[in-house]
């Protein structure tokens, strides 16, 4: 059953990791060690790309014989970019010490367009 929705399974908790991750302050910040300019951003587009990659394959896994991909990413990008606005919305209004930024959505944005572009050439390139 597991090997069956591990797509599906993976996109959840990548979601939620997201979410966690976006919405919390934690105790000793992670990336308080990393001197890499704009690593925020950095990691906004890597959340972003990977949720796109892992939502294709997790609705390529549910819908069989009837997926489609041109809906199926075209879904997923809407999908996160109103997620990552949401998000911002929520720092801007929770009161866990993190902020709002139109530079995030940006990196979230890009980082869903380029899931869209790797899914494509990964999937271009299995089927040859």
């Amino acid at each position: 059953m597991l090997k069956k929705h591990l797509f599906t399974i993976s996109f959840v908790s990548w979601l939620v990791l997201i979410t966690l991750a976006s919405l919390f302050s934690f105790s000793e910040d992670v990336s308080s060690g990393i001197n890499i300019p704009y690593f925020d951003k950095i990691v906004h587009f890597i959340f972003h790309c990977v949720l796109v990659i892992f939502g294709v394959f997790s609705f390529k896994e549910n819908q069989n014989d009837v997926f489609n991909l041109k809906k199926t990413l075209s879904k997923l990008v809407l999908f996160s970019i109103i997620y990552g606005i949401l998000i911002e919305v929520l720092q801007f209004v929770m009161p866990f010490d993190r902020a709002a930024e139109i530079w995030d959505v940006l990196a979230n944005t890009i980082g869903a367009l380029a899931g869209v572009l790797l899914i494509k050439k990964y999937l271009s390139l299995t089927a040859k």
